[in-house]
């Protein structure tokens, strides 16, 4: 092969996989605060903290209680707002009122600008 068809080659394989790193970049859950797992005092709110900005008129997130002392094993709904951090890869879950013991899950959907959506969920306990 010559140099300029070696060359031509090496761009266009450079190219696809640059471009393939791009169509894999969906937004990831880096951390959360509680982080996934705690058990501790009731949060005043939850942040969920992603690996890109989010698209927030299309991201969203529910809170559920799914035990608590006394209760069979029914999740329900735990009324909350959602809205955007000050830093456009977090993601704000404010519970209306405190969080009373028990067993909280997260479940959220996060879209990018790639508008493709991710979902996923984290749980914490309240003592």
């Amino acid at each position: 092969m010559s140099f300029v068809k070696t060359t031509a080659v090496t761009i266009a394989l450079s190219a696809g996989l640059l471009m393939s790193a791009f169509a894999e970049a969906h937004p990831k859950l880096v951390s959360s605060t509680p982080a996934d797992g705690a058990d501790g005092a009731a949060p005043a709110r939850i942040e969920l903290h992603f690996s890109e900005n989010l698209t927030t008129q299309f991201s969203g997130a529910k809170l559920i209680m799914t035990d608590m002392p006394g209760m069979p094993n029914s999740p329900m709904g735990v009324k909350a707002g959602v809205s955007g951090g000050s830093d456009p890869k977090t993601m704000i879950i404010t519970p209306a009122s405190s969080l009373t013991t028990g067993t909280y899950k997260v479940e959220w959907r996060a879209v990018s600008s790639d508008t493709h959506p991710v979902t996923g969920k984290m749980t914490f306990k309240v003592k």
